[in-house]
């Protein structure tokens, strides 16, 4: 077969192998980087509570005590508290107001009328997005 006339397998020039693993171990960081960045939000919360105390003080009302730890305590919050029956059902619920304070952790004490004999209190969990309605002030 004339040399001539075809060419040959290697035509092009080749890359060296440590510019192909110099490419790869960037791609491999970028990746690491965007996937932390990416995934970080989803794993720390800004925003915690937890339930300290809870009491029956009747047949339809519930006391509860808890606690709420913000890692911006200039923030305003929202908490969603429940009361739930002795098998588990939503029984009341409520949403509290947590003002702006100077201190990081708040310990807030509320009561939750309920449709049923309440067997336990907890904390649903706390935003940062607070409705309208919980913090308007009423016309002088």
């Amino acid at each position: 077969m004339p040399s001539g006339r075809y060419p040959s397998a290697r035509t092009g020039r080749r890359v060296p192998r440590w510019a192909v693993v110099a490419l790869g171990a960037v791609f491999v960081t970028v990746l690491g980087v965007v996937v932390y960045l990416g995934y970080r939000p989803l794993t720390t919360s800004p925003i915690t509570a937890e339930r300290l105390a809870y009491d029956i003080l009747d047949e339809s009302t519930l006391e509860i005590r808890f606690k709420v730890l913000r890692d911006d305590p200039s923030e305003e919050v929202v908490c969603v508290v429940r009361a739930r029956s002795r098998d588990g059902s939503e029984t009341g619920r409520r949403e509290i107001y947590v003002p702006p304070s100077a201190s990081a952790a708040v310990e807030v004490t509320t009561t939750i009328k309920t449709s049923q004999p309440p067997g336990m209190g907890d904390v649903y969990g706390c935003s940062a997005d607070v409705p309208d309605y919980l913090t308007r002030t009423e016309p002088s």
